[in-house]
């Protein structure tokens, strides 16, 4: 397969990449800045190599210093995790330039359905369900007024280069039009050095709805079924579970292969995500990850399926590990994202971590890379670790779930645990019942 793998990634992912290499018998390299000089993917590595100071940018985001790490310990591939330079398109075809394998799609597939229009475009070519709204970029307010006007409001402005709810803004009438698209315009530039933006029917009650695909390169592709990830706050998910409570076997059946479909005609190598908001048994495309996703381990609890492995196999030239006709679908998972965080206000708590247990037992899995002693430096996402169930059916699932948070011990900082032990007595969060607003809904009545 590899002869070496770097990992250019750190935290929980960092330390799941290297899992899935030692299991396949490939040694890897882990990269650093000196803020994650002990961090655990670092310790457990065969290899190790400082890039650079804590800020990003000099580190983790610095293309040089890692192609130069490849060099350094002859690393012949280069996995990227989630986040960092994982969709950067650049990044892709230096390492192509310099015969290291990129461990994800090609730059073309990333540029595609980075630029949030033309993944729009794309998608509807392939045949997947878009939401209605404008066919480009939109900068004149007259015509944002026409366009609005012919899909109805309310309507939502987005960056088309954007991601995390950055330059993204409702307007739900023509008064409140023009300033959400300048509004929205700042946002986008400020964030992602480009203003444009375009304009999409805005859905007031739907949930988020993704599925999970892998291509070969060379025509071949499955789906591995959906993932619900509606509880989000600020658009960043919180707790995502597979199956969908709100989908049958047919729903799923239709869309999985409408996607499996669509990204075999796109000749797509590796993992990625098509994104679908779901409101009255319609999808509606919104983007494509060209990546793994932090909420992949669930995929991996309903199908038995290994997605790094597939990675790692695609990028080979090894193909597909299983036909979509093998691929059985087993019980219910969930995921809960576990931040240094407070669970009220969702400030960050860097800090040192005085006390450490996770919780075990059947169908109990933690991705995390922290120790007792480890200190989260302040430089970085607040995401520290995720807790993933699996149980025969969803009650048991949730069941589990329950028991799982009670066993967890996070001691020496503030995190979200507790949030997730309020929403696990919720009676609409055991019943399903939810959309991408409620967890809105339900932190701002706390707040009362």
């Amino acid at each position: 397969m590899f002869n070496k793998v770097l990992i250019a990634n750190r935290g929980e992912i960092a330390l799941r990449i290297l899992r899935a290499c030692r299991e396949l018998g490939i040694p890897t390299v882990a990269v650093h800045s000196t803020a994650d000089e002990m961090a655990m993917h670092v310790r457990l590595a065969d290899e190790s190599v400082c890039i650079g100071p804590p800020p990003s940018r000099d580190s983790y985001l610095n293309i040089h210093q890692i192609v130069a790490a490849c060099e350094i310990t002859g690393a012949d591939a280069v996995h990227p995790g989630y986040g960092f330079l994982s969709e950067n398109a650049k990044f892709a075809e230096i390492l192509e330039a310099h015969n290291i394998t990129f461990i994800g799609p090609t730059s073309d597939h990333i540029n595609i359905m980075g630029d949030k229009i033309e993944a729009k475009r794309t998608a509807e070519k392939l045949g997947i369900p878009v939401v209605p709204g404008s066919d480009g970029g939109v900068s004149d307010k007259n015509e944002a007024k026409r366009i609005a006007q012919e899909i109805g409001y309310p309507v939502i402005i987005k960056a088309t280069a954007g991601g995390g709810g950055r330059g993204m803004k409702v307007a739900k009438n023509e008064a409140e039009l023009s300033n959400a698209l300048d509004t929205a315009r700042r946002e986008a530039e400020a964030a992602f050095g480009n203003a444009e933006v375009y304009i999409e029917k805005y859905l007031g009650k739907p949930r988020h709805i993704e599925i999970q695909v892998v291509g070969d390169g060379n025509g071949k592709a499955i789906h591995l079924g959906e993932r619900d990830c509606s509880l989000q706050r600020r658009h960043q998910k919180v707790w995502e579970e597979a199956n969908s409570p709100a989908l049958n076997s047919e729903q799923r059946h239709e869309i999985g292969m409408i996607c499996a479909n669509a990204v075999a005609k796109l000749g797509y190598r590796g993992a990625g995500t098509i994104e679908f908001l779901y409101e009255d048994g319609e999808f509606y495309f919104i983007e494509m990850n060209t990546r793994l996703q932090v909420e992949h381990p669930i995929t991996e609890a309903i199908t038995g399926i290994d997605l790094v492995h597939e990675q790692l196999r695609v990028a080979s030239g090894a193909g597909l590990s299983v036909t979509q006709d093998e691929i059985k679908f087993n019980g219910h998972a969930i995921e809960c994202r576990l931040n240094a965080e407070h669970h009220r206000t969702f400030v960050p708590s860097p800090g040192t971590i005085t006390h450490y247990h996770a919780p075990g037992g059947l169908g109990v899995r933690v991705d995390s890379g922290v120790y007792a002693g480890y200190s989260i430096p302040p430089y970085y996402d607040s995401l520290i670790g995720k807790l993933i169930v699996h149980g025969r059916n969803r009650l048991e699932c949730m069941m589990r779930l329950r028991r799982a948070l009670d066993e967890l011990v996070i001691d020496g900082i503030n995190t979200t645990v507790p949030l997730f032990q309020e929403l696990i007595d919720s009676p609409d969060i055991a019943n399903g019942d939810y959309d991408i607003h409620w967890l809105e809904h339900y932190l701002a009545a706390k707040e009362q």
